[in-house]
């Protein structure tokens, strides 16, 4: 992870948002990985994030760079691309559920934090996914967060609480090698599935 240290008000105009290619993978793992927990992002799967990220020629995820370096990303699954599971109540989603998108995850450089650049991200995500043809996108947000900062800023951004759901990276750290930050051992945080419905 690259720590900026750069506090200039001018700094917001000198970063560059970009949609998510292959020439990023490298940094965007490591900044993953060292907010969120170990193996919170791998070649393998990131590479598969990024297809689903694509439908017909418009891709969803996007990056921030500053000085050249990821800043911080939003990576986004089109609506054609994923399935639900059983953290998903598409009963109570109030659009179509094969028209939702889903954010699948986004990360800021704790250095970088306070710059607006998590909703700028979000923002790109949330036009492209228009674009494809999504009229909603749907996140489950760590309720873990130091101050609960990912429900009150995707809170602040529009979303809307769906439903609480316990234990929902326990899976991850159990079979996937995921190491929580927070949690000891297996995790068993909270997860808030929240659906954000354009306008």
């Amino acid at each position: 992870m690259v720590h900026f240290g750069v506090e200039s008000a001018s700094m917001t105009r000198e970063i560059v948002y970009t949609p998510l290619e292959k020439p990023h993978f490298e940094e965007v793992i490591a900044l993953g990985n060292a907010v969120q927990g170990d193996n919170y992002l791998s070649q393998a799967s990131l590479a598969e994030i990024y297809q689903k990220s694509w439908h017909d020629g418009t891709n969803a995820s996007f990056v921030a760079l500053y000085n050249n370096k990821v800043a911080g990303f939003r990576l986004t699954y089109a609506h054609s691309q994923w399935q639900q599971d059983e953290w998903c109540t598409p009963k109570a989603w109030p659009v179509p559920a094969d028209r939702v998108c889903y954010f699948k995850c986004n990360t800021v450089d704790p250095s970088m934090q306070g710059a607006g650049i998590g909703s700028q991200l979000l923002n790109r995500s949330v036009e492209q996914a228009k674009v494809q043809g999504a009229q909603a996108g749907l996140a489950h947000i760590w309720l873990a967060s130091p101050g609960n900062s990912a429900f009150k800023y995707f809170s602040k951004n529009g979303g809307q609480l769906i439903k609480k759901h316990p234990d929902k990276w326990r899976h991850a750290s159990m079979y996937e090698g995921y190491d929580c930050p927070v949690c000891d051992g297996y995790c068993s945080c909270d997860g808030a599935e929240m659906l954000l419905v354009f306008s």
